[in-house]
């Protein structure tokens, strides 16, 4: 299969959008990570994403938007939901809700009665899906299990041969997925941490939001309300090893020469290592979460490289979505001074 690279000028947008309606697969940038579009009222087409990504059937997937009007038909949109759209769209929030029965494929929701919905705040992916004028599915544009692509050569990496076309925008800015937060349940509840914070929810909404986060997957036979609850996900094939910033010195005794560091720039200079041995996580959480998925895959693709350290952020606002997505990548293993 030919993969195209799309531009964003409005003649490009409009061949990436007849792919689209012809039931193909192509990739659209966010302002978080690249998703993988598909019409998402076509069962045929919807099968392409999950083929191309080799994601299981029971992994639930996003639909995206253009516009709050598009929801109306597929779902019942409560007010407290209508308040956090009112806020945070578009944005790196995604909003579960109850499906209106019939309106919403099987395969899209992974055989629930709930459906997660995503309005991206990127200009060119909009645009695209109204020329589409349909929600479009919306998984990042990875093989399944691996770091998400912030950039179209990312996907081109993962996907060319296997999707018709990649609208290119250049590097995402957020760089985790968004927030996803379960308006279905009796109490809101976050099933995966990121840009959007459980304190910005509970101003929000006026109530209290549960943060139900973990590293741990859910059951085996159960199927998961959202990405990345069950099956491992960002994870290079490479071993990656957590760290503190306290243990950083403890660390540098121990690094062997193909071993190499991903950290913010205070912790690089304390530790005093050569640049080829080093990623920079840059001086904010903000850099740190646009920087993560980046780094993790440009080590994945050096032979070189042995094990990937990574330093772990304070858990606070966005530092929970990265200590969340790199505890996934890492399996959990942390370096023990």
């Amino acid at each position: 299969m030919k993969t195209t690279i799309f531009t964003t000028d409005q003649q490009a947008l409009a061949k990436a959008s007849a792919l689209l309606k012809a039931g193909e697969v192509v990739a659209f940038p966010t302002e978080t990570v690249y998703g993988l579009g598909a019409d998402a009222t076509n069962d045929l087409a919807v099968k392409k994403v999950f083929t191309a990504k080799g994601r299981p059937a029971d992994n639930p997937l996003i639909m995206t938007v253009a516009d709050v009007s598009q929801l109306e038909a597929y779902v019942t949109i409560s007010e407290a939901a209508q308040k956090l759209m009112t806020q945070f769209w578009p944005g790196s929030l995604t909003i579960i809700l109850p499906i209106i029965t019939g309106q919403v494929s099987m395969l899209v929701t992974g055989g629930l009665q709930t459906v997660a919905f995503r309005l991206p705040a990127n200009d060119v992916t909009r645009e695209l899906i109204r020329m589409t004028g349909v929600p479009l599915v919306g998984p990042s544009a990875n093989l399944s299990g691996k770091p998400s692509p912030t950039t179209a050569q990312h996907v081109w990496h993962d996907m060319q041969g296997k999707i018709s076309g990649i609208v290119d925008d250049g590097p995402t800015m957020v760089g985790v997925e968004s927030t996803v937060v379960d308006m279905s349940a009796a109490v809101p509840t976050i099933l995966r941490p990121g840009a959007v914070t459980q304190n910005q929810l509970q101003e929000a909404l006026g109530v209290a939001v549960i943060d139900a986060t973990s590293t741990t997957s859910v059951a085996s036979d159960v199927t998961p309300k959202a990405p990345g609850m069950k099956y491992r996900h960002y994870a290079p094939d490479k071993k990656v090893v957590m760290f503190d910033r306290l243990d950083a010195l403890d660390l540098k005794l121990t690094l062997q020469k193909n071993d190499v560091v991903m950290a913010q720039d205070a912790t690089i200079a304390g530790m005093q290592l050569p640049l080829s041995q080093t990623w920079s996580l840059g001086e904010t959480l903000e850099n740190a979460t646009e920087q993560l998925f980046a780094g993790l895959r440009f080590y994945d693709d050096d032979d070189e490289v042995a094990i990937i350290y990574v330093e772990k952020m304070p858990p606070v606002g966005i530092g929970k979505a990265f200590n969340n997505r790199l505890a996934k990548a890492a399996g959990n293993q942390e370096f023990n001074g």
